[in-house]
C-alpha cells in the first residue's frame, strides 16, 4: 500500500489510505510542491541557464546543444555546456573531448574545446568512457546536482543544459533544482510530433518551466544536384505544434552529411553554416534584460 505520508495534499486528499493517488490529485501535489534550487558553486560565475530537452530520444538533441554552443561561442559569447545525459552522454565526442576533468579541493574545472566552450560530461570523469553507466535515477540525479553545485564554471554568459529525452528522473531533478531560464524543445518532422512535444510542454508547464520555443531536426535533405529540398519524412508538424502551443518555431535544421561527419571527427566547431540564427538572436535579446 502507498504511502500518503509525504504528499503536501494528504490532509485534503480523499484518497488517504488506498494504493494509488488519482492522476489529478497527483498532479495537484506536485505543482504545490516548492521548487528548492540548488545553489551555484561560490567561485562561480553563470549569467544564464538554457536547457534543450525531447520528448523522445534520435531527434539530435544533443547536436543541436552543440551548434548552439558553437554558434553562441562565434559571436563572441563565453559559452559552457552541461551534459545532463547521464547514461548517454555525446557531447565530448561531439568535440574531441577526451582524458579526464580536473579539479582540486574547492571544486571541478569543466573541460575546454578549442573555440573555448566549456563542457562537463560524466565521460570526461570515468576511466573508460565506453564503460555503461549503470546507476539508479537518484545517483544520475545527484550526479546532475554536482555538475552544477561542484563545478567551477567561469563566467559563463550561457550555460547550456543537454537534457535526457523524456520526462523522467534527471529533468525533474534539472527543472527542480536548477534556476532555468528557460527551454528549447527539439523535434522531428513526423507526426508523432504532436503528442511528443505536447508531453514536454505538460511537464514544463507543471514545473513553472517557460518554453522558448521548438527546433526542428531532419527536417529536409538538399538535393547535391540542384539544392531542391526532399522531406525525408514528408510535410514536418513542428510548425503546427508550435503554432498551437503559441511559440516559435525558432529553426528547421536538414540531414547534413558535412554535419554527421564532424561530429564523429570531433570537430564540430569547423563547421561554417550558421543553422540556428533565430535562436542565438533570441539568446542575445535574453542576455539584454540581465546585469
Amino acid at each position: 500500500m502507498a504511502s500518503c505520508e509525504s504528499c503536501p495534499s494528504k490532509n485534503s486528499c480523499p484518497s488517504v489510505g488506498q494504493d494509488t493517488c488519482p492522476p489529478e490529485q497527483n498532479q495537484n501535489a506536485r505543482q504545490n510542491q516548492a521548487p528548492s534550487l540548488e545553489a551555484l558553486h561560490d567561485l562561480a560565475q553563470v549569467r544564464s541557464v538554457i536547457g534543450v530537452c525531447s520528448g523522445k530520444g534520435g531527434v539530435g538533441k544533443s547536436l543541436v546543444t552543440s551548434l548552439l554552443a558553437h554558434e553562441l561561442a562565434q559571436q563572441g559569447l563565453t559559452v559552457g555546456i552541461l551534459d545532463a545525459d547521464i547514461t548517454g552522454p555525446s557531447i565530448p565526442r561531439i568535440f574531441g573531448l577526451s582524458g579526464r576533468l580536473s579539479g582540486t579541493e574547492n571544486g571541478i574545472f569543466p573541460a575546454q574545446s578549442h573555440q573555448g566552450i566549456q563542457i562537463v560530461s560524466i565521460n570526461l570523469m570515468l576511466d573508460n568512457p565506453e564503460s555503461p553507466v549503470l546507476w539508479r535515477g537518484p545517483i544520475i540525479s545527484g550526479i546532475v546536482k554536482q555538475f552544477w553545485t561542484d563545478v567551477i564554471w567561469d563566467t559563463l554568459d550561457v550555460l547550456l543544459i543537454d537534457l535526457p529525452p523524456g520526462t523522467g528522473d534527471v529533468p525533474l531533478t534539472v527543472f527542480q533544482s536548477i534556476p532555468l531560464d528557460g527551454i528549447f524543445v527539439v523535434s522531428t518532422p513526423q507526426d508523432l510530433v504532436s503528442m511528443i512535444v505536447k508531453k514536454a510542454e505538460n511537464m514544463a508547464t507543471m514545473m513553472g518551466v517557460r518554453i522558448f520555443g521548438l527546433i526542428e531536426n531532419m527536417s529536409y535533405i538538399s538535393c547535391p544536384d540542384c539544392d531542391h529540398e526532399i522531406k525525408l519524412f514528408g510535410e514536418g508538424q513542428t510548425a503546427a505544434a508550435a503554432a498551437k502551443m503559441n511559440i516559435p518555431l525558432f529553426a528547421r535544421i536538414p540531414v547534413d552529411p558535412v554535419i554527421a561527419g564532424l561530429c564523429d571527427a570531433g570537430a564540430l566547431e569547423n563547421y561554417t553554416v550558421e543553422r540556428l540564427p533565430e535562436a542565438t538572436r533570441f539568446i542575445h535579446e535574453l542576455l539584454s534584460t540581465k546585469p
